[in-house]
């Protein structure tokens, strides 16, 4: 399985992923690449940008990415 598979099947079963899922749960470093990839392949995502605090409780963004239409 490719990486853009495991990526579709994750937002398949999950809903959605973040740089952050793609790297702990599926060892893809390059999310935003991946996405730019799919995007070609003429799938179509929902980006959503998140904010939220890291371990030093600074405040950080990140974007969630979901399939549109699922």
């Amino acid at each position: 399985m490719t990486q853009r598979e495991r990526i579709i099947k994750y937002i398949k079963d999950y809903g959605s992923i973040t740089s952050f899922q793609a790297y702990t749960d599926l060892g893809i470093t390059q999310l935003a690449a991946r996405i730019f990839e799919l995007k070609q392949q003429g799938y179509n995502f929902n980006n959503q940008q998140k904010k939220s605090k890291n371990r030093y409780g600074e405040p950080i963004k990140y974007i969630e990415y979901s399939l549109k239409g699922e």
